[in-house]
């Protein structure tokens, strides 16, 4: 299985921690809701909890945009556990609150293209971000290397393009961000842009 844009995301079912409890997460059964799948290479490292706790402090704006947050490490439930109990002061997540999937066959990482499957980094995931829409097809993928943390505010970003995008019809040009103005894909329709901003 392979990540295609415009085309469905591939489903999965796992155990995860959200909060302290252990849950199920069936990707197929958020359905129109936007996902942001996003994979890390391991708990209890450096870049990947400040990422994890971003994703966390911006909940709030991914909910008011009808999205859910889903991280996706190759580690077991209960090292989740473990790294969401400890204190974000000592390298701990501190209770982050959406979904931390136990992805320990490596089969999901694998059917989303960011495993290593060799080298050093052998059995880690890269730090993979998809974004999905409310029909469950992928809109966005980006793969950064294991140094290079991720900008959240961008998913947000995103998320509000492909939204304006579904309602209006229009595209969105570059550093579009909401209450702008998008265009109308065609040679005459996008002219309005053009001279406004051009």
């Amino acid at each position: 299985m392979s990540v295609a844009i415009q085309k469905p995301a591939p489903d999965f079912e796992a155990e995860a921690v959200q909060g302290l409890e252990f849950t199920n997460v069936k990707l197929s059964a958020l359905k129109g809701k936007y996902v942001v799948l996003f994979f890390y290479p391991l708990d209890f490292t450096f870049v990947c909890p400040t990422e994890i706790i971003a994703f966390d402090q911006k909940l709030e704006e991914f909910k008011k945009r009808g999205a859910e947050v889903i991280g996706v490490s190759v580690d077991s439930k209960f090292s989740h556990l473990a790294w969401n109990k400890q204190p974000r002061k000592e390298g701990g997540l501190g209770g982050v609150r959406y979904p931390l999937v136990a992805d320990i066959t490596k089969k999901i990482a694998r059917d989303y293209g960011v495993l290593f499957e060799d080298g050093d980094d052998a059995g880690l995931a890269l730090r993979g971000t998809f974004v999905i829409d409310k029909k469950g097809n992928v809109r966005h993928a980006t793969l950064n290397d294991l140094p290079l943390g991720r900008n959240i505010d961008e998913y947000l970003r995103l998320i509000d393009a492909i939204e304006f995008n579904e309602k209006h019809g229009e595209v969105c040009p570059a550093n579009w961000h909401a209450g702008e103005d998008g265009m109308k894909a065609d040679p005459k329709g996008s002219q309005a842009y053009f001279q406004k901003h051009g």
